[in-house]
């Protein structure tokens, strides 16, 4: 498996990174060229192998070209996501023990918080402009060596949870070797996917988070070339696939969704034939989204189970996932166990908390030993919390987060399967389901829904989603109220951040009250 720097020497002019909407492209050679200058600067300013560096920049060539830096010094780098409130941007860079910050003038306000709010911190630099206290990345470079330092090592990233319950935490897995022409992730995952020099890998989300980060990163690994979108638009993503003939993609379930949601006469516009590998993850996706899914784009729709920890994994295909509807694979790193809240082990199709054991199921979060302890069951074997089951053919098919299940009248109630149903309603647009408290059941199911056209934001058609709801759920199931909202708090990359919409509804606020 090559590292970037050989497919520079064979293939200097070959496009490594093109940006979707601008249409910049950074080649073999000059990602070679400025991760190089990139590690240089780190070592001029002092920083060695196992220092940390934090980043907060939107989806750009910039992102990449930093983290190959880092990579080939041996740097710890933290992305911080853009959607984190000021005190989270602080908690995380203190966490991180970050000796260098580097922010975008994009996002100008966070990047002044940030420096304003940071100690520890010796290091500021700026991407796409300058402001005080802030020196320009891009011409600090132009001074420094294109050859590589004397003293390569592996670097690897360090990603910090999205902060839906608690600050933060920061998954530290160590690189398997210093040797930089080993991935940071494991190289099977690229074997199984078909990855390789003629890979076109078309990249919908933001790169703070740990899939794309590390599929952008396999890619450049294997001399493909990536196509980063810089927001993702259903409709564009599409045209992108079509003009670069994109061979591979992933996805979160929502990004499916609002492709399905287009005009029959737009979907069928653009030719998507050349996807071989459409990798989907993040969230359980609703059967009728995927079925829909392989009907269109055929069987090219490949799911994994996995985390930032790196505690274990499944995968299913298509053809595996047509036998097993709903289902998120078998393992194909570490052995699955499912737990009660005991921490006693649960036979086939009973639901409780997913672990996972083997040596792989090794991590921490970084400076919370606390957390880290509780993550881990009485035998030694890890969990991130979900909930899920096994059937007969050791098939795990997931349920919810374990901090979403809404507990009504003694009876465990699952969101995510009451979201999966309402997205599929075609007034639906978006949806979330969470509990709040009830004095006679000790919770209730709250569903707010946002609707394809706000005109339909009424009480007729709050009634008609009801009756349609009540044909396909069990009574105990069903929202006591529904309630529409104009846009729901997702993050960039597709993730319903339901905290916000909990908090304001258990602080007795509503974006509408009208529509119960």
């Amino acid at each position: 498996m090559p590292h970037p720097s050989t497919t520079a020497e064979t293939y200097p002019h070959k496009p490594a990174i093109i940006m979707g909407a601008s249409d910049e492209m950074v080649t073999y050679r000059q990602l070679d060229q400025r991760s190089n200058q990139g590690a240089q600067l780190f070592r001029s300013l002092g920083l060695q192998a196992g220092d940390h560096i934090a980043l907060m920049l939107e989806n750009s060539a910039r992102f990449i070209e930093i983290c190959w830096a880092a990579q080939r010094a041996g740097i710890i780098y933290t992305p911080i996501a853009t959607h984190l409130k000021r005190e989270e941007v602080t908690y995380v860079l203190a966490n991180c023990d970050a000796r260098l910050f580097i922010g975008s003038h994009k996002l100008l306000g966070a990047a002044t918080a940030a420096r304003e709010d940071a100690t520890g911190v010796t290091h500021f630099y700026m991407v796409g402009g300058i402001t005080d206290g802030f020196e320009s990345w891009e011409e600090t470079l132009l001074g420094q060596p294109e050859t590589p330092i004397a003293d390569e090592k592996n670097g690897v990233p360090m990603l910090y949870s999205s902060g839906t319950t608690g600050q933060p935490k920061g998954v530290f897995v160590p690189p398997a070797d210093d040797d930089v022409n080993t991935p940071p992730m494991a190289t099977n995952l690229g074997q199984l996917f078909g990855f390789g020099e003629e890979t076109v890998y078309l990249s919908p989300a933001p790169l703070y988070h740990a899939a794309p980060l590390h599929y952008n990163m396999m890619t450049l690994y294997q001399g493909g070339t990536t196509v980063i979108m810089e927001k993702f638009d259903p409709e564009a993503a599409l045209a992108l696939i079509e003009e670069h003939r994109a061979t591979h993609s992933q996805w979160v379930p929502i990004m499916f969704i609002r492709m399905l949601k287009l005009p029959r006469e737009t979907r069928e516009k653009y030719d998507v034939s050349s996807m071989q590998f459409a990798i989907h993850a993040a969230a359980p996706c609703p059967v009728e989204v995927k079925q829909q899914m392989i009907d269109w784009w055929g069987p090219v729709i490949v799911e994994y189970y996995a985390a930032s920890e790196g505690i274990g994994a499944t995968i299913i295909d298509s053809a595996a996932w047509l036998s097993h509807k709903g289902s998120v694979g078998p393992s194909v790193s570490g052995e699955i166990h499912i737990l009660d809240d005991d921490g006693k082990e649960l036979p086939v199709g009973e639901t409780g908390t997913v672990y996972f054991s083997g040596d792989q199921a090794r991590f921490h979060y970084h400076g919370e030993e606390e957390k880290t302890a509780s993550a881990y069951s009485a035998q030694g074997w890890a969990t991130t919390g979900d909930v899920g089951y096994l059937d007969e053919d050791g098939f795990l098919y997931l349920t919810d987060r374990k901090h979403f299940m809404i507990i009504s009248g003694g009876v465990n109630i699952y969101p995510q399967e009451i979201e999966n149903l309402l997205i599929t309603h075609d007034k639906v647009a978006d949806v979330a389901v969470f509990g709040l408290p009830c004095e006679e059941f000790g919770e209730k199911v709250q569903a707010v829904v946002q609707p394809m056209n706000w005109a339909d934001a009424t009480d007729e058609t709050a009634f008609e989603i009801m009756e349609w709801l009540r044909e396909r759920l069990s009574n105990v199931k069903l929202p006591k109220a529904l309630d529409f909202h104009p846009s729901l708090p997702r993050l960039d990359n597709g993730k319903l951040y339901k905290r916000h919409l909990m908090d304001e509804y258990r602080g007795g606020t509503r974006a509408d009250d009208s529509k119960e």
